[in-house]
């Protein structure tokens, strides 16, 4: 299990989240104003396959353009890794993880995905 609290470094703000639900292979740690949110879950799939997610959550207002009405809303960025029981390592994908977070964050590519390039 990991350590409580659990810390995302967000804009060079550290955001402490503490754990406020554990439930299996799965935990939630939040921030104590509730605008962030850290799911941690691990599942094993019918097809013999373990199904790992880290999925990172920030609420904040947002103004509707239309009628200027400010309201709470959510983005999340998730990553997912599906993978067999044997033949991965922690390492092996320690290194694929390092490779599609260093591709997101080179050449513009956060930009190219907000306008929704593929």
């Amino acid at each position: 299990m990991f350590g409580d609290p659990q810390t995302v470094t967000v804009n060079s703000v550290a955001q402490s989240l503490a754990r406020i639900k554990s439930e299996g292979l799965s935990s939630l740690y939040q921030s104590s104003d509730g605008n962030y949110m850290l799911l941690l879950s691990h599942e094993n799939t019918k097809s013999g396959r373990v199904r790992t997610l880290a999925k990172f959550t920030q609420r904040m207002v947002v103004t509707d353009p239309i009628t200027s009405e400010q309201d709470y809303d959510t983005t999340t960025v998730q990553i997912t890794i599906d993978r067999p029981v044997v033949g991965w390592t922690a390492v092996t994908l320690g290194y694929l993880i390092t490779g599609i977070t260093a591709w997101i964050n080179s050449g513009g590519n956060v930009l190219k995905l907000y306008g929704q390039e593929s």
